[in-house]
């Protein structure tokens, strides 16, 4: 110590490796943060890959990802999905979009009501949700059937387009999808771009559709996103309301003894939605970057 005080160069090369020692660590940190999460995802997915290839028999084959284009039920409930997944972003938007722009410019004050009731959802677990609908249906069937308002109760638990079903995801996805529009309002200076629009000859209305939705354009791609991976995975209400989306097909097809195909099924949906929502995020993320002012 007292060398150490006594040697200028000494000190300052101590100096130098206690700060290479402190930049290490954090680096070390985040390795080790690296490692554990990629175990975490990859380790499932590397095991559901080893069922679909290795057969007891055969060893390694195939044979289950062959059979994806020729297995009976899977385009129907991915239509399904797909059609219900769609049906739920654009309801969702149209709900949300102008609750959020008119809370941001004409009430701030109700933004904690309108999220304290988009929030009830999380508290709200799905057996419950789907008990609630199963009550009211039944009590439906035994109250309308003499009504006008009987096929309308029909229509909406059509198997084709169960309404029931989107009206159901379009409450389960109002937490995810207001949170991140919500944050992506929060981070715009509505005020100020809507009054340069106006200054520049726009009305109210055309400046929020030509102004100020496009600049939200990420906040909506964040949410749609959310919603499309809600709605893919979801499977207790639709199961329970003895619906057969994607989810559920899964599911069955498992119980039914078709689980290699079934998983490899799994596994190329969810490469193919990682790839789109990797190409949808590049892409929104390059336009709003070419939105920007140089």
């Amino acid at each position: 110590m007292a060398s150490a005080l006594e040697d200028p160069t000494v000190a300052s090369g101590n100096g130098r490796a206690r700060k290479r020692t402190d930049r290490s660590r954090p680096r070390l940190g985040r390795t080790a943060i690296l490692l554990i999460s990629g175990l975490y995802f990859v380790g499932p997915l590397a095991g559901s890959f080893m069922f679909t290839v290795d057969d007891p028999v055969k060893g390694f084959t195939l044979s289950a990802y062959s059979q994806i284009f020729s297995v009976s039920g899977l385009w129907p409930s991915l239509q399904l999905s797909l059609l219900l997944a769609v049906a739920t972003i654009a309801l969702v938007f149209l709900l949300l979009i102008p609750t959020v722009i008119a809370v941001r410019l004409g009430s701030p004050r109700l933004r904690s009501v309108v999220e304290f009731v988009c929030m009830l959802p999380l508290v709200v677990p799905s057996i419950a949700l789907t008990a609630g609908i199963n009550i009211l249906l039944r009590w439906g069937s035994d109250n309308l059937a003499s009504t006008p308002f009987w096929d309308t109760l029909l229509a909406v638990q059509n198997a084709s387009f169960p309404v029931v079903l989107l009206l159901a995801y379009v409450v389960m996805a109002l937490p995810l999808a207001f949170r991140t529009l919500d944050a992506g309002m929060r981070a715009l200076d509505v005020r100020t771009l809507l009054e340069a629009a106006q200054n520049n000859g726009a009305n109210r209305t055309r400046a929020i559709f030509f102004v100020v939705l496009p600049n939200l354009r990420g906040a909506m791609l964040n949410a749609g996103m959310l919603t499309l991976a809600l709605v893919l995975g979801e499977f207790t209400v639709s199961s329970i309301l003895g619906y057969t989306p994607f989810a559920v097909w899964i599911v069955n097809g498992n119980v039914a003894g078709d689980g290699t195909v079934t998983t490899a099924v799994s596994l190329v949906s969810m490469v193919l939605t990682w790839a789109v929502l990797l190409i949808l995020s590049v892409t929104g993320g390059r336009r709003s970057a070419a939105a920007k002012p140089a």
